[in-house]
Formats: C-alpha cells, sequence, structure tokens
C-alpha cells in the first residue's frame, strides 16, 4: 500500500513538474534565450499625440507588422513633455516583451542628457531602426518669402521678432532651428508646441513665421493644388531629389552637414536578447515587405531599415552630437 501510494505521488510531482514547465513557456524562454514569440497583444507606446509624425509612421508599420509578429500590435499614445512622459512610462514597463515603443532621435537623446533626467543610456535596449528623415525649412505657401536667403535677411533686419513653431523646447525641430539661425546670424522667437503636427498647424493658421521639420512630415503639405506651405531649404549635402529646386542649407552658407530624426523601435531595459531578436527579425520582414515600402513611399517616408547593433551605434553617435553640437546651441 505504501508503496502504491509512492508511485501516485512521485506522478503527481511529475506532472506538476511538467504542467508548471508548459504554463511558464514564455517566461522561462525569454530567460533562457530559447526562441520567444509573443503569446498575446503587444503595446506599443508612441510618445507623441495622434496624427503627429511619429505616430503616422508607427501606425503604418505596425499594422503591417502583424503578418509577421503573430499578435496586434496596439499603438497607446502618451503625448507630452516633449516626449518624455511616454518614453519615461516605456523605459519603467516590465522587460517581458509585451511593451516596446517608438523613440525620436535626437529628441531622446537631447532628454536623456538633461540635468534630472528620468531617462538615462541605460534606459531602453534597442531593436531596429524603421525611418530616417532629412530635416527643412518650410514657410505659408503665401508667405512673402521664396527664398531662404531671403527669410534670413529679414530675421537680420528685424532681430527677435520673426517667430518658429518647434515641437518642443530643445526637440529635433527647435534644434533645426537653432542650427539654421546659429549657422545663418540671425534672432529669432521659438514658440514651442505639443509635436510636430501642432507646431506645422501653427504655422498653417499663421501664428508663426517659419518652422523646421522632415520632410516626411510636409510631404502632404507642400505638394497640389491644396498646398499649404513651401520649402525654402534643406538640411543635407546633397539636395533631396523629391525637392530638386530646393537648395541646400550649406549652398547658401549656412549650416552644411546633414541633420533631420531617426524613428526608431526600442524596448524597455532589462529585456532579454531573444526578444530583441525575435522582434528585430520581424520588423526586418516587414520593412523588406513590397507592399510596406510602397505604402511608406505614398505616405512620403522612406524606410531605413537599421538592426538592433546598428541602431544602438547611432543612438550612441546621437548622444555625442548632443553633448558636442545641440548642448551649445541654447
Amino acid at each position: 500500500m505504501k508503496k502504491k501510494l509512492l508511485l501516485a505521488a512521485a506522478a503527481i510531482l511529475s506532472a506538476g513538474i511538467l504542467l508548471g514547465g508548459c504554463g511558464g513557456g514564455s517566461k522561462s524562454a525569454a530567460k533562457s534565450g530559447a526562441a520567444w514569440k509573443p503569446e498575446k497583444d503587444v503595446k506599443v507606446i508612441v510618445a507623441y499625440k495622434a496624427g503627429s509624425g511619429t505616430d503616422t509612421g508607427a501606425r503604418l508599420l505596425t499594422n503591417s507588422a502583424k503578418k509577421y509578429v503573430g499578435q496586434t500590435l496596439v499603438i497607446e499614445n502618451k503625448p507630452g513633455a516633449d516626449g518624455k512622459i511616454g518614453w519615461t512610462e516605456l523605459a519603467k514597463s516590465k522587460p517581458d516583451g509585451y511593451t516596446i515603443g517608438f523613440i525620436n532621435l535626437p529628441t531622446y537623446t537631447t532628454l536623456e542628457l538633461q540635468k534630472g533626467s528620468n531617462l538615462d543610456d541605460k534606459s531602453i535596449v534597442p531593436i531596429c531602426n524603421h525611418v530616417t528623415e532629412t530635416g527643412v525649412v518650410v514657410v505659408k505657401k503665401d508667405a512673402k518669402w521664396n527664398t531662404l536667403k531671403e527669410l534670413v535677411e529679414d530675421a537680420k533686419a528685424h532681430p527677435g521678432q520673426l517667430k518658429a513653431s518647434t515641437n518642443g523646447s530643445q526637440a529635433s525641430n527647435h534644434t533645426a532651428a537653432q542650427l539654421l539661425a546659429k549657422s545663418a546670424g540671425f534672432e529669432y522667437n521659438a514658440v514651442p508646441y505639443g509635436g510636430t503636427a501642432d507646431q506645422l498647424l501653427a504655422l498653417r493658421q499663421g501664428e508663426v513665421d517659419f518652422s523646421c521639420a522632415k520632410v516626411g512630415d510636409v510631404a502632404k503639405l507642400i505638394n497640389g493644388d491644396t498646398a499649404e506651405l513651401k520649402v525654402l531649404g534643406v538640411f543635407d549635402t546633397k539636395r533631396d531629389p523629391s525637392l530638386k529646386d530646393v537648395p541646400t542649407l550649406g549652398e547658401l552658407g549656412y549650416y552644411d552637414k546633414w541633420y533631420g530624426s531617426a524613428r526608431a523601435l526600442v524596448a524597455p531595459k532589462g529585456t532579454p536578447e531573444n526578444i530583441i531578436k525575435f522582434y528585430d527579425e520581424a520588423f526586418k520582414k516587414t520593412m523588406e515587405d513590397p507592399e510596406v515600402k510602397a505604402a511608406h513611399e505614398k505616405a512620403g517616408m522612406s524606410i531605413d531599415y537599421k538592426n538592433a547593433a546598428d541602431l544602438g551605434q547611432l543612438i550612441e553617435s546621437q548622444r555625442d552630437f548632443c553633448k558636442n553640437i545641440v548642448s551649445k546651441l541654447y
């Protein structure tokens, strides 16, 4: 009788171990380095409001990625404080693969380096880059300036009087305006808004005189009979193929290097390597999909996939840029 009881107890114990192994498969895989994939919806944090350039690109990518991720990716907009609210929540999220998010460079690294910031160089883990966009200087379609030279000369003649909308204090488009103003030698009044969508709306409504954004942000606002804006200059070392008649800032004697923004996917600190590998591969397949490429081109966005390692190097180079260049602009 005792022997039967011992055998029964052993069988129950074995079953418990097996069941425990099956029930905790996802966690075990995450910790052990074995292959991992999500078993439920994934939250994707966007630190800007719905309708912004970042949000539009994020939705375009994540809607297509379900095919390769195997689960629905749900965008959660967490706008405010120039991105700090959303990125702080992302950094503090559980590193289990069910919360990832987008960062904008160099805005993220600028905020990361600010005194008292909740973010540091260990707050996030790179997954992959999505798009890289070149900066441009824009004004209203009916503005009195038809060239960037005219705008600069007017700004010099009226120091501090011209207003420029930005996507937040020391955010990427504010930095672009600073690069232009410092290199061209004029003063202006920077007016921060909640994001790129709001700053461009302010320009379209005549609240400000000029603005700096990215090519993808203004693509739908500069073409066709209903165009509301015109581009006066491009932050690059060569002219943009889609804006062949628009000079680079360097051609005019101003800032002569490329400047723009990268939008990339990252995970919270502590996220296991196998989870990062899964998302990197899934998003790579998504971005290589011909239909996805065509959809991005139609939206005025150019995919610029970089794997986790290359994105890590890009983030590090942006930290250097913020330390050595951006810090001297304000």
